[in-house]
């Protein structure tokens, strides 16, 4: 039973602690529009995806104005582009121009699963895919992209690792003109989940059904304001209070994604309680960090910081859906995160520091900038190194490294709106080339054997 207290306290952190839904995600499936001739296949995708979402955005609408709770996007998540290229052939950017255009009929802000699945290598369509990424991105606008070059299953492809560093760098330099945005529509996985609400790295997985709506929650503000209230108080309890407050968050993800599904006629997928940031202040995680007792965000105890953050929130968010998915946890997106950019700005973070913590967050290395000169070879490394974290850890890790093409350590890349801005961090320069250019295959971790 909800009580006045309830109320008032949710709308406080609407107001004044940044509580949002980050995102309703629609998943689709687009198996069914696989054909010999791509045109034909472009055609299908774009009729079943407006047909599915073609009340999306209308209903995320009705609901903030019912609700009162902000939805700051919708979306769209489709299989994996290389399944259909796979039985299409072709000039695969068609398939990103026909999911372009369906993103301006339906008025989503994001469709993902411009995506290949290469973990244990290579099948038809997925090098066609890959190839065609860095032109795909930079001829759209509303598409995003993702590739999973690795798996605790399976090891990681570095074939597909050396080929993603340079997709990377391609992205960034056919859109130099537009700070580089294309880099920052990509993501590279290792363990990538099939309901992942989040973008870039959203695609429907083969596992899910036909059309399901997953939501994805957000609140660092709402955490970190808990935690100030809590004074002087041990470490214990700081844990306590972040279980609560997730609680609470997820709560409401919870109500938002049942009502999302029951108004669309649509199965409810997952509640994703990862804690999302923006470049707002008061809504960063690196706040909620530093209001544990850090100085400033990179300090030593970090990792600690971060790791205990980590799992209250799923430990909070798990008691409060039945259905909790996607990523879960913290995010640390650096231009994303006003804490983040101050820490990083300051000296105080640097990549080192971010890839320590990527073990005990929900995602790994994302939204850095790095500079515009930084070889293929090392952005590769950078990925395999990300990947072998996954993979032994057996969790999620990824890459959306931004090289700043033009731009050196210390100048700034503004991307504006949710992306941000960055500084540039500085990468090291001594060279991965030969280890790189070896390709095949890092073998599984002896902890996959579990079967």
């Amino acid at each position: 039973m909800i009580n006045v207290k309830d109320i008032l306290e949710t709308i406080k952190m609407i107001e004044e602690e940044n509580l949002d839904i980050r995102t309703i995600t629609m998943g689709i499936s687009l198996l069914d529009c696989a054909d010999p001739d791509i045109d034909r296949s472009c055609e299908k995708i774009y009729e079943k995806i407006v047909r599915r979402a073609e009340r999306l955005v209308p209903v995320g609408e009705e609901l903030e104005a019912d609700l009162g709770i902000p939805i700051i996007n919708k979306r769209i998540s489709v299989t994996p582009i290389s399944f259909l290229a796979a039985a299409s052939g072709g000039d695969v950017v068609k398939y990103a121009k026909a999911l372009e255009r369906a993103a301006g009929t339906t008025g989503v802000n994001f469709i993902g699963g411009y995506s290949a699945l290469v973990h244990k290598g290579f099948a038809a369509g997925d090098r066609e895919l890959i190839d065609s990424i860095p032109d795909a991105l930079a001829e759209t606008e509303h598409i995003c992209s993702s590739v999973n070059v690795g798996s605790t299953k399976s090891g990681i492809n570095m074939d597909a690792v050396r080929e993603v560093g340079r997709v990377i760098r391609r992205a960034a330099e056919l859109t130099k003109d537009r700070n580089c945005i294309g880099a920052a529509k990509f993501v590279a996985f290792c363990n990538a989940p099939e309901d992942n609400p989040f973008m870039a790295g959203a695609f429907h997985g083969v596992g899910e059904p036909d059309c399901v709506i997953n939501v994805g929650v957000s609140g660092p503000g709402v955490v970190r304001a808990a935690i100030a209230k809590a004074g002087d108080c041990d470490i214990t309890e700081i844990a306590n209070i972040v279980k609560k407050t997730a609680f609470k968050i997820t709560r409401m993800g919870q109500l938002v994604g049942t009502k999302a599904s029951e108004a669309l006629k649509v199965p409810f997928g997952i509640v994703d309680l990862s804690l999302a940031p923006t470049p707002a202040v008061g809504d960063s995680v690196a706040h909620i960090l530093e209001e544990m007792g850090l100085e400033k965000c990179g300090a030593a105890g970090t990792t600690a910081c971060l790791a205990l953050l980590n799992d209250a929130v799923k430990k909070g968010g798990v008691m409060a859906s039945s259905h909790v998915g996607g990523l879960s946890g913290a995010f640390i997106p650096v231009s994303e995160d006003a804490g983040m950019i101050d820490a990083a700005s300051c000296g105080a973070l640097k990549i080192e520091k971010l890839e320590a913590m990527t073990a005990v967050c929900s995602v790994g290395l994302d939204m850095i900038v790095i500079p515009g000169d930084t070889p293929d070879d090392v952005i590769s490394a950078i990925l395999a190194d990300e990947a072998a974290i996954g993979m032994i850890n057996s969790k999620t890790t990824a890459v959306r490294l931004i090289p700043a093409i033009g731009k050196r350590e210390g100048d700034v890349l503004e991307f504006g709106g949710l992306l941000g801005r960055a500084p540039i961090m500085d990468v090291s320069r001594y060279s991965p080339a030969k280890f790189i250019g070896r390709g095949g295959r890092i073998p599984a971790p002896i902890q996959s054997l579990k079967n």
